[in-house]
């Protein structure tokens, strides 16, 4: 500890696979955008920002995925909510879930624009769904950190986890951790996440990415929910191995997850700065550099020591 600087203590490099490329420590930052529901129900919508995603340098987007009738009570589907499909909150719900048909045209447009694509899969029935598209990896959303059957339901697919951490005390995410190591091993990545929408930066606590790291000697990342860009990069420069963050065409569209989201502009600068931290951020031992030598020739007028 110094200068009330949290300092990491675990050096050993960690990675996971994702799909054909390694994640973690020593490899260039995961940049997933999430999509999620600000496709507002729309496939078109959701094509436009595969489109900005693959354009800007993502490495992949995510979706979000609910069987309606699941994962809510019919007493929460009836309740009165005005929105644009309907009087209900279960029309609300229905109306932004995509079927097999849109799935399929998200898989084959993803394809073609050659970017990755997974989702948060909110019960059994989705991750089953999902994986006929055979995704790279998983992800399980903060809300979803204390379903056992959940977790082992999508472990059993074999494929790596990116696990949220929001909305959890330290007990729940050790809990966690100890059950999908029990039946994947150190197959996951685990995202500090504040799960408030939008986030306040006062309320972001990025040293968390490093204790974590300390705590469960696994790569980690963040997913946040801030309005603006900078935290997320400051977030790599903690060590964050993916940033994930919604993105959407304009956040003044309806929506709920609008308000916390990137628009184009916002991906932009985030991506460009991510990798400006990877190419500046160097090997960590100082040394002199070539490119000094003349410098040095030419300014240092003694050395006696």
């Amino acid at each position: 500890m110094s200068d009330g600087l949290l300092v990491q203590t675990d050096t050993i490099p960690r990675t996971v696979k994702i799909g054909d490329r390694f994640v973690g420590d020593g490899k260039p930052c995961w940049v997933v955008m999430e999509i999620g529901i600000n496709h507002n129900g729309d496939i078109d919508i959701c094509k436009k920002l595969i489109d900005i995603a693959v354009e800007n340098g993502a490495d992949a987007i995510k979706l979000q995925k609910r069987t309606v009738d699941v994962v809510y009570t019919a007493e929460e589907l009836a309740a009165l909510r005005e929105n644009p499909f309907g009087p209900t909150n279960g029309d609300l719900k229905h109306g932004l879930e995509f079927g097999q048909e849109a799935y399929e045209e998200i898989d084959q447009y993803c394809k073609k624009r050659g970017i990755a694509w997974f989702a948060s899969c909110w019960d059994e029935g989705s991750v089953d769904f999902i994986d006929q598209f055979d995704p790279p990896c998983y992800k399980i959303a903060s809300a979803s950190l204390t379903d056992a059957n959940l977790l082992r339901h999508t472990c059993s697919k074999g494929k790596p986890l990116l696990i949220s951490t929001g909305m959890s005390k330290p007990e729940e995410v050790r809990n966690a951790v100890k059950l999908v190591r029990e039946q994947i091993g150190d197959k996951f990545i685990l995202l500090h996440t504040i799960s408030t929408y939008p986030s306040e930066n006062a309320d972001l606590n990025l040293k968390a990415i490093i204790s974590l790291r300390n705590d469960f000697l696994v790569p980690i990342g963040y997913s946040g929910h801030e309005r603006g860009v900078s935290p997320s990069i400051m977030a790599t420069t903690l060590g964050s191995c993916v940033i994930e963050r919604h993105f959407t065409l304009d956040r003044t569209m309806w929506g709920s997850d609008q308000a916390a989201s990137l628009e184009p502009k916002g991906l932009s600068i985030l991506i460009r700065d991510i990798r400006t931290w990877e190419i500046a951020c160097g090997d960590g031992q100082k040394a002199l550099h070539p490119k000094e030598v003349p410098i040095m020739k030419k300014l240092r007028r003694k050395n006696t020591l």
